[in-house]
């Protein structure tokens, strides 16, 4: 199967921790997509995108469950080794699921450990600020770069009653502060802002070192975040506010699979010229002998 890349590729050097903190420093916007196999991955790193991104979203995404609580390290571990060997260039993050960190920080060692071991992850990302950010210094001492995301936290989705913007009375700003700032202090590679006002992400992004990647938290984080398939309309159910789709790869594969539908039904596919043909010789000798088992028969 060919892969076309969507963008052309041409040669860059290889983005690591060191990169993402430099496009801080230099105002250079960093961009990020979820990644769940193989050939999202080659398309996401062909188009020059900085961090292929595999997220517990793909809970929903690629396994169906109802939100990314059930997803398991097995399941993560599986689609990141599809994507370690569709990526070249950008940096690989794995989301650690739900359960794989928070009650140990031996247990989120040896876990973060399996992400870089045996699915080549480049840094493992960890829900949770002020709370988590003793669990994620211990990560990061064992030599794991961590990636760490506060705001609306999805493995929090039972805490705070749903999908909802966090960050919008001055408590919860102040804490939202103290969260980035603390990961901040623990020496994440970046932090994933989500769900939140752009004028407090505008205030993180002013007053923390680290790269800040947003998800609906406005323009003036260093970086955007989207999930792939919420970028080509392969999500099913509403979109976020903050989504905007620029293709419809469903459309695309819904015409496909139709057409080749209806192709079979009235016997247009394959046709002769997508069929394999007997060598001259051998239909010829195939003929002789057919001819003469008819005659025998007769």
């Amino acid at each position: 199967m060919s892969l076309t890349p969507i963008g052309g590729h041409s040669p860059r050097r290889k983005i690591t921790t060191a990169t993402i903190r430099e496009k801080k420093l230099l105002h250079e916007p960093i961009t990020c997509l979820t990644a769940y196999d193989y050939a999202t991955a080659r398309l996401v790193d062909e188009a020059g995108i900085d961090i292929a991104l595999v997220g517990d979203s793909l809970a929903m995404t690629m396994l169906g469950y109802e939100n990314t609580l059930s997803v398991t390290v097995d399941e993560m571990l599986h689609h990141v080794k599809a994507v370690r060997r569709g990526v070249k260039d950008a940096m690989l993050i794995a989301d650690m699921p739900y359960g794989s960190y928070q009650a140990d920080a031996n247990e989120a060692i040896h876990n973060a450990a399996r992400f870089v071991k045996e699915g080549g992850a480049e840094a493992v990302k960890m829900e949770g600020g002020e709370k988590r950010a003793d669990v994620i210094r211990r990560v990061i001492d064992a030599e794991i770069p961590v990636a760490g995301h506060i705001g609306l936290t999805p493995q929090s989705v039972n805490v705070m009653g749903g999908y909802k913007v966090q960050g919008k009375s001055l408590n919860a700003i102040e804490q939202l502060m103290r969260d980035a700032v603390a990961l901040d202090c623990a020496g994440v590679t970046c932090i994933y802002l989500e769900g939140i006002p752009r004028e407090v992400a505008a205030m993180i992004t002013a007053e923390v070192d680290t790269p800040t990647i947003g998800i609906g938290a406005g323009p003036d984080c260093d970086g955007q975040v989207l999930v792939f398939h919420d970028l080509v309309n392969l999500t099913f159910g509403h979109a976020a506010k903050f989504v905007r789709r620029y293709g419809d790869a469903a459309a695309l594969i819904t015409q496909s699979v139709l057409a080749f539908k209806a192709d079979v039904v009235s016997h247009q596919f394959p046709s002769d010229a997508e069929s394999y043909h007997l060598p001259k010789e051998t239909q010829a000798a195939l003929e002789t002998v057919l001819h003469r088992k008819h005659a025998m028969q007769r």
